[in-house]
């Protein structure tokens, strides 16, 4: 009888400094647990570093280790959920490779596994970060959350374990840019939440900058809230309407002879650059919905992997 399978899935990008210590600290985790077999499903996001190299030896070594190099850089966000759709094992495990995910809390995600538990959700308690980009995120999480309608997971990053059920409903989708966070939320399943402190990465530098941070960001506001288009539609409703009085009572004013309006373009030039301000805005909101509406459209790959290690069979998600 062939034993049940856990997978470990990560995606790197100029991770050679930490690859290393993140295979042993889960690999120690998982031998913890002899009754299971183990797979490590390792994305690599066309890094610059010795990244690849180091992936390739930890493949030669452990056959287990499994890699997928991708052809050019995607962006985590698809790379990760391509990594999560080729993992095979009964339980999948997902945490980032910058160990700031403590590979110790394996351990906990199994035991909460074996009481039925079919995801289980890593929430961040604490955080080592910078205060202002902690405070930032905190901000912008509960901020989506509401506008979300409370229907997504309060400081919820993706760390965690799903169930191959899980896995199986997120290959039905077929989004050029799959929010796993919100995914995960909208699929369901049994789920139990784990706090946990995030902790200051270690080694080397985050990849995360302030556009890729946007970009993330603006993918959770358009997959997951309507309330951005609606504002823009109340609010220019609301414009249109005080313009609009605001124009019967300066006339009747006028001819009634009870104020003289002064000659000057101020206050007119004011009112233009407010309005002008907000339609840009708007202008800028329907536009990344529009945007999305494209890349739906255009429907391209996930990712384009250029070379697999370890792997015996083809995954219906690859491309």
């Amino acid at each position: 009888m062939n034993k049940a399978k856990i997978s470990i899935v990560t995606g790197t990008y100029n991770e050679g400094e930490n690859v290393e210590e993140f295979y042993s600290r889960c690999l120690a985790a998982l031998q913890k647990f002899p009754q299971y077999d183990y797979e490590f499903i390792v994305e690599d996001n066309c890094s610059t570093d010795d990244t690849p190299e180091k992936l390739v030896v930890l493949a030669e070594k452990d056959p287990n280790f499994k890699v997928l190099f991708n052809s050019s850089n995607f962006g985590f966000i698809r790379s990760q959920f391509n990594a999560l759709v080729h993992a095979s094992g009964d339980a999948v495990i997902f945490l980032f490779s910058d160990l700031q995910d403590p590979p110790e809390l394996i351990e906990d995600f199994i035991h909460k596994w074996e009481e039925g538990y079919e995801v289980v959700c890593a929430v961040k308690a604490q955080s080592e970060e910078g205060a202002f980009i902690s405070a930032i995120r905190r901000c912008y999480y509960r901020m989506l959350g509401k506008m979300a309608g409370d229907k997504l997971i309060d400081n919820f990053y993706g760390f965690g374990l799903y169930d191959q059920k899980v896995i199986a409903a997120l290959r039905r989708y077929r989004e050029t840019y799959p929010y796993l966070r919100g995914l995960i939320a909208e699929v369901g399943f049994k789920r139990i939440l784990i706090p946990y402190k995030h902790e200051k990465r270690k080694h080397g530098k985050s990849s995360f900058n302030f556009f890729r941070l946007y970009d993330t960001a603006m993918i959770g506001f358009i997959n997951y809230t309507k309330l951005p288009i609606r504002i823009a539609s109340f609010l220019g409703i609301f414009i249109a309407l005080f313009s609009f009085l605001t124009a019967i009572v300066t006339i009747v004013l006028k001819m009634s002879g009870i104020i003289q309006f002064p000659i000057g373009l101020a206050a007119v030039s004011a009112g233009l650059f407010f309005s002008f301000g907000v339609l840009l805005l708007f202008l800028g909101i329907i536009g990344e919905y529009v945007l999305a509406i494209l890349l739906q459209v255009k429907h391209p790959p996930l990712v384009i992997v250029s070379r697999k290690i370890n792997f015996d069979s083809y995954c219906e998600n690859e491309k």
